[in-house]
This record gives structure tokens, C-alpha cells and sequence, in this order.
């Protein structure tokens, strides 16, 4: 059919057709993959009804694990969006010796089963390992730990960071850097006034998926965590201990609060995210 006809029938033509079909098709896979299993999450906690989901939430130890979680996993965000946008400067702006070896590294965390990176991190961090055994005698400890919490969640969440910015910063044309330094801008103007405004929005992706994977993050805390009771045992351990004690209730209930929890988190992140786009 011809453009004219669709035009004089109000309708835009479209290169790929089957809007419909390919709607229906995305709407029922989220909803086989992911509403309907999110959704007999709090059917199951349902059951203990508010108050009860509230007792459960409120005892000291799991408090405790859903505070670490939530606490660890920001700042664990927070440190890999200094370290890991500077990575990605250096790997966009800069040519050196190993360059392709070091960015490969950078991949390491999504290609590691988890309870290889636990166990590795744990081998490093504790007090006769590599590092820890030079940070000990400083009165540092980071193995078994919050502090080993949060190392094992930067680990895991880095790559997130990085190739979220490294392609928006190839993207940002050196001709604006060269007209702001032209202009008389000094190096910190232009980086905050001309390259940070461009990859502020891939920052805040970043940081929203480096959260979020480190919320939920279970393998490779483990084993560097210690897993004491409400000193440094994660929320998803505890969901696992509760199953085994079979409070299926309990466990869910945990999992819905988890589930609210980051759903608003990343629901104002995408905000802002979308804030910092028009801005």
C-alpha cells in the first residue's frame, strides 16, 4: 500500500509493521518472566497480612540484615561512580601499555561465578591474606566485617559503572572541550560544565544498576561477610535461612519488603535520571 494511501487514512506508515503482535508478545513474556513470579512474591506474604509483615521486618536481626543491604549497596554505588567514571576517562582518553588486557579485566565480575569472587575476596581481606595481612597490624579489618560487605559489593557492581559512561564519553566531541579551553575555561570548568552534564545520565543509570545488582547480591558476600547476626548478615542470607527453617511466610515477607524497597529507590533514580535528561 502507498504512503499517499496511508496518508489519506491518518495513519504514519511504519518500516517495521505489527505493533499489536509485538506488544501482546513483550507484555506476556514480562509477565511469564517477571510480574507474575514478583507477583506471588506478596500473594505468599499476604497471608501474615500488614501488621504481620510489619513484626516481621521489625525484629532486631532482620532490620539489621535489610539496613546492610540497602546501606552497603548505596555506598558501595556511590564509591564506583567516582572510581569507576575516572576508569572509564582513562580507558576513552588515554593510550597506554596492557590497555586491552586491563578493560577485559574490567569483565571479570559479570564472567566469575559468585562463589569464586567470595572466595577470592576472602583470601585477599582476611587476616593472613595478601592484603589483609598488611592492613590487620593498622587496625583495619575488612574480612568478616560491613566493611568486607561493602568491598564485595563495589567488586561486583564496577562494570556496571564503567560501560554504562565509557560509551557516552567517546560520544562527547573534544571540539566543545577545545572551544570551552579556547574560551578561556580551566581544565575543572570543563570538566564540570561541558563533559559532566553530557554523561550525568549515564552516571545515574550506572549507579541505579550497580545498586541494584548489589542489593540483591549473595555469592560473593558470603563468604567475605562472616554472616554474624545483625553485625554483618545480608537480607538474601536471611531469606535463605529462613526457607530452610521452612517460614516460607517470613522469607517472603523479607522479599516483598526488598522488592518495595528497591522498586522506589530506583523508581526516584529513574526520575532524576529523567530530570537530568531535559536539564
Amino acid at each position: 500500500m502507498s504512503t499517499a494511501v496511508f496518508a489519506s487514512r491518518g495513519k504514519t506508515p511504519r518500516a517495521i509493521p505489527g505493533l499489536a503482535p509485538a506488544l501482546g508478545f513483550t507484555i506476556l513474556y514480562l509477565s511469564l518472566i517477571v510480574l507474575i513470579p514478583l507477583a506471588g512474591v506478596f500473594f505468599k506474604s499476604s497471608g501474615l497480612g500488614v501488621f504481620g509483615i510489619w513484626n516481621v521486618i521489625t525484629t532486631p536481626r532482620v532490620f539489621a540484615a535489610l539496613k546492610l543491604s540497602f546501606g552497603a549497596a548505596f555506598i558501595a554505588a556511590l564509591i564506583n561512580v567516582v572510581f569507576g567514571s575516572i576508569v572509564a576517562w582513562i580507558f576513552v582518553r588515554y593510550t597506554f601499555p596492557g590497555k586491552r588486557l586491563f578493560d577485559a579485566f574490567i569483565d571479570l565480575p559479570f564472567a566469575l561465578p559468585t562463589a569464586v569472587a567470595g572466595i577470592a575476596l576472602t583470601a585477599l581481606y582476611s587476616p593472613n591474606g595478601w592484603i589483609g595481612s598488611i592492613l590487620e597490624p593498622l587496625g583495619i579489618k575488612i574480612a568478616y566485617t560491613q566493611l568486607g560487605v561493602i568491598v564485595a559489593m563495589t567488586f561486583i557492581g564496577l562494570p556496571f559503572i564503567v560501560r554504562t559512561v565509557e560509551p557516552v564519553l567517546r560520544e562527547v566531541e573534544r571540539d566543545l572541550e577545545e572551544a570551552a579551553a579556547t574560551l578561556g575555561a580551566w581544565r575543572w570548568q570543563t570538566v564540570s560544565r561541558v563533559i559532566a552534564p553530557a554523561v550525568l545520565p549515564a552516571v545515574v543509570t550506572g549507579f541505579a544498576l550497580s545498586f541494584a545488582r548489589a542489593v540483591g547480591e549473595y555469592g560473593s558476600v558470603i563468604f567475605i561477610a562472616g554472616n554474624f547476626p545483625s553485625v554483618s548478615e545480608i537480607a538474601p542470607l536471611l531469606i535463605i535461612i529462613k526457607l530452610e527453617e521452612f517460614d516460607y511466610r517470613g522469607a517472603t515477607a523479607i522479599a516483598a519488603t526488598m522488592l518495595v524497597i528497591s522498586f522506589l529507590l530506583l523508581l526516584t533514580i529513574n526520575l532524576l535520571q529523567a530530570w537530568a535528561r531535559r536539564r
